[in-house]
């Protein structure tokens, strides 16, 4: 096995291991609440189903939320992070077994989206309520127009290498820095990352693994820090990790199967994704600008 593929796997492995303990010791610390509904599985299941067939789940969480008005909109990035950090592991293994990739393009992709995940989560834990309705609001949107120009089929063009070499892997690099960054804001990075890697020149399906197993790192360490914070709903985290669990692990089959079968699902998507994009938007226009954020997790 190539020495970059052991720093990813070993990466991965210890931000697992280092979200598990903190939630187990902030929640005996804190006796946060740990009993999720039924409908916090069942939005994590379907969800997290969804995401690993490569529509993604950040997005369709969040207009699920807003639908039923639970949690508070300042505790939804916290929220989809720390209630996608342990199922995101069964899904970055899975992928990176199946699909090859360059291996240091993989680490290097995947070292990036921590470090920003790490930045943005020390960011986004800080704002205040209006401010973060407005960066979800915009970052919906801008998945909206994401999944729009995917189902014209605008992106991605065609490609068809495993790898890329000097300004290409550099742009590559930051740019999902900054994916991780604003995955803390609960925009979802598959759709970014297809677009990017494919107008580098690789194929589509190189997305997979490399929007997974950087998922797999920058998830778990945006978690540490809203895990310390406190800026998160428990039962509905509780909720999602359990469901999202069984929907990775039922849709993997799938995921070769069905290939380009899901223009329908991906239209209805969008669909949702502009509902919550408009619906967050409103709730900031209603919202007072200088409330402060409790702290008090739902």
């Amino acid at each position: 096995m190539p020495a970059a593929l052991v720093i990813v796997y070993a990466c991965l492995a210890s931000v697992e291991l280092a979200v598990i303990v903190a939630w187990v010791v902030a929640t005996r610390r804190h006796r946060w609440p740990v009993r999720p509904s039924l409908g916090d599985v069942v939005i994590g299941g379907v969800t997290s189903f969804l995401d690993t067939l490569g529509i993604g789940n950040y997005a369709q969480i969040t207009a699920l939320f807003k639908l039923r008005g639970h949690p508070r909109d300042e505790l939804i990035p916290g929220t989809l992070n720390v209630g996608n950090a342990v199922g995101i592991f069964f899904s970055s293994a899975l992928f990176i077994t199946t699909v090859q990739v360059e291996p240091v393009l993989l680490m290097a992709m995947v070292i990036s989206a921590g470090a920003g995940a790490w930045v943005g989560a020390g960011i986004v834990s800080r704002m205040r309520r209006r401010v973060i309705q407005v960066l979800m609001g915009i970052a919906l949107l801008l998945a909206a127009v994401f999944f729009t120009m995917t189902n014209l089929g605008i992106i991605p063009p065609t490609g068809a290498a495993m790898g890329l070499a000097g300004w290409r892997f550099a742009v590559a690099v930051v740019a999902n820095f900054i994916l991780g960054a604003l995955m803390c804001a609960g925009i979802g990075n598959y759709a970014p990352s297809m677009a990017l890697l494919a107008f580098l020149g690789m194929h589509p399906i190189a997305a997979y693994p490399i929007m997974i197993a950087s998922d797999g790192v920058l998830i778990p360490v945006a978690s540490l820090g809203f895990l310390r914070s406190g800026r998160f709903a428990p039962a509905v985290a509780v909720g999602l990790t359990l469901g999202g669990i069984v929907g990775t692990v039922a849709a993997f089959p799938l995921v070769k199967l069905l290939g380009d079968h899901l223009t329908v699902m991906r239209w209805a998507v969008t669909g949702v994704i502009a509902y919550a994009a408009v619906a967050m938007l409103r709730s900031a226009r209603l919202s007072e600008p200088d409330a402060p954020v409790p702290l008090v997790p739902e």
